[in-house]
């Protein structure tokens, strides 16, 4: 029996993500290309994916809400901005279809909706889909375990000049996984600018620092620092198909998943290491 596709639509199919996400799916085994959407401002809303891109077969096209989809699918996959990701998820709580949302910056409140409403449907939302960051996600769990006493922590992450919120995602998630794996609450350990006299460094303390230039996908290093050793963890994205080619494993693994709220924790089998 020939194994069902996933029909995935891309939420800003147009932005830097979107179009790979686009590419890769349309390049798949497992996955079929269902369309995207777009804003109106970009001029491509009523276009197809074929027109714009060179892929699918014609019958793909851009719309501006997922209601207005002409082809059936099985899931989402949302790279964008809190606001537009919380409307793919009203949707999909309303159509119980899958979402895999990539997006950062989540306010509390956000957050709080996200997860209501992820027990109609359901849902991998995490601040990083590369399989190589959520196994440094359990590493750091690890690490910070062991070398608890003497030693002090610093997260440092670089980005491109067009992202929009800092520190990243990815760089706040590990934080928060260093405060749990201490017993500290991140909002009284982190420290996110130095400057002038700052006196001595508190022992209690996460630094979490951000620089942001050039065409950088994406770099996080964490320093465990001790006196006279020092430990690094890095990761580097040399690409975005690390995060693209995650997102399109989420969305084939949620097909079997019931409605709830998940993370690439779930989907890898490491919940009980970073949780």
């Amino acid at each position: 029996m020939e194994k069902r596709k996933v029909a995935c639509v891309i939420i800003g199919a147009m932005g830097r993500m979107g179009q790979r996400l686009c590419q890769l799916s349309a390049a798949s085994d497992d996955v079929v290309l269902a369309g995207g959407t777009e804003s109106l401002q970009s001029g491509c809303v009523g276009k197809t994916i074929k027109e714009l891109m060179g892929l699918g077969d014609g019958s793909q096209r851009l719309v501006e809400k997922l209601e207005d989809m002409p082809e059936p699918f099985d899931a989402v996959i949302d790279f964008t901005f809190p606001l537009v990701s919380m409307e793919t998820a009203r949707f999909c709580a309303r159509s119980g279809k899958a979402a895999v949302i990539g997006s950062t910056g989540f306010t509390p409140e956000q957050a709080a909706e996200l997860k209501e409403l992820s027990r109609d449907f359901p849902c991998i939302c995490a601040p990083n889909m590369s399989m190589g960051v959520n196994t440094l996600f359990k590493i750091v769990a690890d690490v910070a375990r062991i070398l608890h006493e003497g030693f002090d922590v610093e997260v440092v992450e670089m980005h491109h000049r067009h992202k929009k919120d800092a520190p990243s995602g990815t760089a706040m998630h590990i934080a928060g996984i260093l405060a749990q794996s201490y017993g500290w609450s991140l909002d009284g350990a982190g420290v996110y600018a130095r400057r002038g006299i700052t006196g001595e460094r508190r022992r209690d303390e996460i630094g979490i620092q951000t620089l942001r230039g050039g065409d950088v996908v994406g770099e996080h290093t964490v320093m465990f620092v001790g006196t006279g050793e020092r430990i690094e963890l890095v990761h580097r994205a040399q690409s975005r198909d690390c995060f693209a080619q995650g997102a399109l494993h989420a969305a084939k693994w949620l097909m079997h998943q019931p409605a709830g709220m998940y993370d690439m924790q779930d989907m890898l089998g490491l919940r009980d290491a970073v949780a």
